[in-house]
């Protein structure tokens, strides 16, 4: 028998509905799936099921941004038998965290993989993949991420096949003889709602485009404001991307001819990420497109990586920064939101680029212009995300604060004058009053 017959033959073997699948995992287990279109659907929904069912206990499912409303996220009632940990929050995993039904995991992203790796027992790894492929191969799709970290610790893997799933050419695989247990599940793949650009998110995304010289390499985080630069781009030439989230700003790039990686110096001419998640047209670019790297998070996130990139730029979003430059991007207060994710990876990497600029961007005030997001001191039990000595540049629609190199007493100059003008004699007062307008 020749090799194709032989995997389509394990295939066949393997082949099983969501539901049967389920029933392998017993109490005390451990599953874990990577991020975004890497969740299987139908299986951890099966699995949900399963554990009401046979009324197991001690049951941990770990993920990474939930795009899917799992019942472990939204019932409380299953805390202790089927319990989540989020290692990065979407609504559904904040919403729990904050109920006390749900965990957190502290982390860094592209620590991801070594910490699967070093602490967490997992008993199964289970991921949505395109099409096996004549040589009896998955493709993880849109995500590099921690996938390869996770397989290798995990005593089992199994596979939901979804034939919307793009292939891509440079991502993980996995191999059919690797694989326990294969279900498949045709569904629409999960897009992300496209962000509104508001005249203040065009206003910052203007700023930061003029500080951006051409042949440039670029990261954008998630947002109105990071999408708002991209499409200010346009203009310029011979950009690059090495990035965290490929999104849809960065489909405009490429198409119009702003982005072609030519410059890079490594994976020149190339555009790498470690997940993908947006709109159909980003799916549609990936799908057999050998322009695309979707590699692991440990590398792609990793600073040093991201350092040997000339004139470096990371644009990345907060919910507040004090007088010090201490970034809040995570939480309000005590209030779980997300997580730290890679905002300090890129600061870190792109401080250390020759020529390399950070910029944390957001608008001025929140609670419809009630609340400054520039403060005298972070909210009582918020998470510092980006450290005052990591922090470079601060934005907002009055202007850009360069806080790197500066002193406290400039620091809070700089942050005040591009606060909005309601709240600058508050600030001012603020900063006297703690003897730092010096």
């Amino acid at each position: 028998m020749d090799a194709v017959k032989q995997y389509k033959k394990m295939y066949r073997q393997k082949l099983a509905p969501a539901e049967e699948l389920a029933k392998r995992v017993e109490s005390d287990n451990v599953i874990c799936s990577d991020i975004t279109l890497a969740q299987p659907k139908a299986l951890l929904e099966a699995v949900a099921e399963h554990v009401k069912a046979a009324g197991l206990t001690g049951v941990k499912q770990h993920t990474v941004l939930d795009i899917y409303p799992y019942e472990m996220y939204q019932n409380a009632d299953l805390l202790g038998s089927l319990t989540g940990i989020s290692w990065f929050s979407s609504k559904g995993a904040s919403r729990a965290a904050n109920g006390g039904f749900g965990d957190v995991m502290p982390c860094y992203y592209r620590d991801i993989p070594g910490l699967f790796e070093q602490y967490i027992d997992i008993d199964y790894f289970v991921a949505a993949v395109s099409p096996m492929d004549k040589h009896g191969y998955f493709s993880m799709s849109t995500v590099g991420s921690a996938s390869v970290g996770m397989m290798r610790k995990a005593k089992h893997i199994l596979v939901e096949v979804n034939k919307n799933l793009p292939r891509a050419l440079n991502a993980p695989m996995v191999h059919i003889s690797q694989v326990e247990g294969v279900c498949e599940n045709t569904i629409p793949l999960a897009v992300l709602p496209k962000a509104e650009l508001d005249e203040v998110s065009r206003t910052i995304g203007g700023l930061i485009a003029e500080r951006i010289p051409d042949g440039a390499t670029l990261q954008l985080g998630i947002g109105a404001v990071p999408d708002a630069v991209g499409l200010a781009l346009k203009d310029k030439h011979d950009l690059g991307i090495h990035t965290e989230m490929f999104t849809d700003s960065m489909v405009e790039l490429i198409e119009c001819g702003a982005v072609n990686n030519s410059k890079k110096p490594i994976h020149t001419g190339k555009t790498v990420a470690t997940f993908a998640f947006g709109s159909q047209r980003i799916y549609d670019l990936i799908n057999d497109n050998p322009a695309f790297e979707l590699l692991p998070v440990d590398y792609v996130n990793n600073p040093e990586v991201i350092a040997r990139h000339p004139n470096f730029v990371s644009i990345n979003a907060a919910l507040e920064v004090d007088f010090y430059g201490q970034v809040c991007a995570e939480s309000i207060g005590t209030k779980h939101v997300s997580g730290s994710g890679g905002q300090v990876d890129y600061v870190r990497g792109a401080i250390q680029s020759p020529g390399g600029m950070s910029f944390i961007a957001f608008p001025s005030t929140a609670k419809g212009g009630t609340v400054s997001k520039i403060q005298p001191t972070l909210t009582p039990g918020a998470i510092v995300t980006t450290s005052k000595n990591d922090v470079d540049c601060i934005v907002t629609e009055y202007g850009i604060a360069k806080l790197r190199g500066r002193p406290l007493s400039e620091r809070v100059k700089a942050l005040i004058a591009i606060a909005h003008p309601d709240f600058r004699d508050e600030l001012t007062f603020a900063a006297k009053k703690q003897n730092i307008m010096i």
